[in-house]
């Protein structure tokens, strides 16, 4: 029950990760025409959570399994693999700049976890600490398992991606709650098909989504940073 509090606690629209200020190629995307209604959104949120299930939930994976935080050759063999298939230079900067706040953050919350050797280590082998990498690693050392990990990844991008829609006045606040309300029953179908898999073979899934990011820092960005 503790653990399951503490879980609440870190998907908290008010931990001060930096997560809120990107849309993650949702502002490019309503600004070229990519996405122009409602039901436009659904089909796009379900595309982005595709990309997050087959990106993201294989490199959580092995960053999970037993053994993968003793920061060793297999540990820098995963941050490579992430690095290089993090494409986008905007998403890749916004990856870091989350991960150093990620630690930060955990390393307050959990010290009995010594997550500043992890941070050290990626210092010291010149390594990108990127958030998925660090999000896995921090928490599975605090003792939250893979399963809820998973699950907690897909609801924070969800609800990120529908806090920006709801900021860039897409669409209004009842209508946001309710689309993240439904979109809660694809989860399943989504774990079911990358909860085992690792990050050898993880894909980027969503390519009009790619393009879409490529483009962010061509517009003028009504949200923080885009």
């Amino acid at each position: 029950m503790t653990q399951f509090a503490r879980l609440l606690h870190l998907v908290d629209s008010a931990i001060p990760t930096g997560s809120f200020a990107y849309s993650y190629g949702l502002e490019s995307s309503i600004t070229f025409g990519l996405l122009k209604t409602p039901f436009g959104l659904r089909n796009y949120l379900y595309s982005y959570l595709q990309q997050v299930a087959s990106m993201e939930l294989p490199f959580i994976n092995s960053c999970g399994k037993p053994g993968s935080s003793d920061l060793g050759p297999e540990l820098r063999d995963i941050v490579e693999a992430y690095d290089a298939m993090l494409l986008v230079p905007t998403i890749h900067r916004a990856s870091l700049v989350q991960g150093k706040n990620w630690l930060k953050l955990l390393e307050s919350f959990y010290p009995a976890a010594q997550l500043r050797n992890l941070g050290g280590w990626f210092s010291d082998k010149q390594l990108p600490l990127h958030f998925t990498l660090v999000f896995a690693l921090g928490l599975t050392r605090a003792g939250f398992s893979v399963p809820n990990l998973q699950t907690m990844f897909l609801h924070m991008a969800l609800r990120d991606q529908l806090s920006a829609a709801i900021r860039l006045g897409f669409v209004g606040p009842m209508a946001g709650h309710q689309l993240q309300h439904d979109f809660y029953s694809i989860f399943e179908e989504l774990l079911a098909r990358y909860s085992a898999k690792e990050y050898l073979e993880a894909s980027r899934s969503a390519f009009l989504l790619d393009t879409a990011q490529v483009f962010h820092e061509d517009i003028y960005s009504k949200l923080f940073q885009n």
